[in-house]
């Protein structure tokens, strides 16, 4: 009924950039605001980015703040995630996800994808 499908993420150097897309099988799209997450070995998800449904707003987490960018297209139903600037501390399992608040606590949100893997080398 729903799904939602990471892809771009792969092996890039430090400094480098990549854009994730997250194509999302929502009847009702706009109505959804999304985020991303991120999960690396060893560590908790954490929030990354998020963006209301109007995409109107944003929100970031300080340590991607200046870096990485949320967008959307709501006709094309897809999100979008612009990392710059790249770190090894970037490196982490990156999932879309989609919910029906704005917000930046996973219990906000509904829908999950299966993850893109993001890997940044030094």
């Amino acid at each position: 009924q729903v799904s939602l499908v990471e892809s771009g993420g792969g092996l890039v150097q430090a400094g480098g950039s990549l854009r994730l897309s997250c194509a999302a099988s929502i009847r009702t799209f706009s109505d959804y605001n999304m985020g991303w997450f991120r999960q690396a070995p060893g560590k908790e998800r954490e929030f990354v980015a998020a963006i209301s449904w109007r995409g109107d707003t944003t929100y970031y987490a300080d340590s991607v703040k200046g870096r990485f960018t949320i967008s959307r297209s709501n006709a094309r139903k897809t999100v979008y995630l612009q990392m710059s600037s790249l770190k090894p501390e970037d490196t982490a399992l990156y999932y879309c996800a989609a919910g029906r608040v704005f917000g930046f606590e996973a219990l906000q949100y509904n829908y999950w994808g299966q993850g893109t893997q993001v890997t940044v080398s030094s």
